[in-house]
């Protein structure tokens, strides 16, 4: 599983053209799946980025987690996060995992994050067309990936 995190003053998704949401200072989650991911990766991924201090204290400093800064969360399925680009120009996406393994796993890192933040998580529509719109804060851009820790 890899999230491209990316620290935010607002941040607005729309879906389908219709399903709009938005978020004030938090986070925005760009969210891969791949086909040997689990739900051990979902629980690590979501406590890692909900206690990750990447925001400011009183003095400056990136002290605070979103959980203490009590800030908002807004999450993006990504496929094209797992691209592969070693040949052509053409990327391969054979490493993103399929609805039957993304989907569930999505909507748990949904339900996981929810309940870790006590409130709710916005989110994207899952397989479909998007737009996102945000204001980097910092800018502040960190990617994690469950399989390779030091990222």
């Amino acid at each position: 599983m890899r999230a491209v995190v990316q620290r935010v003053s607002k941040a607005q998704v729309i879906a389908n053209k219709t399903h709009v949401r938005n978020i004030g200072n938090g986070l925005v989650v760009l969210l891969g799946i791949t086909h040997n991911d689990e739900e051990k990766d979902v629980l690590w991924l979501v406590q890692k980025i909900v206690n990750m201090r990447i925001f400011n204290d009183d003095q400056g400093m990136m002290n605070k987690s979103l959980l203490e800064l009590n800030g908002n969360l807004l999450v993006v399925s990504q496929f094209t996060l797992f691209a592969q680009t070693k040949k052509g120009n053409r990327p391969s996406y054979s490493s993103a995992a399929k609805h039957e393994i993304a989907i569930p796993l999505y909507e748990l890192f949904l339900e996981k994050a929810t309940l870790a933040m006590g409130k709710p998580v916005q989110c994207g529509i899952f397989g479909a067309a998007m737009e996102v719109d945000l204001v980097n804060d910092g800018p502040v851009t960190i990617i994690i990936d469950s399989k390779n820790k030091d990222l």
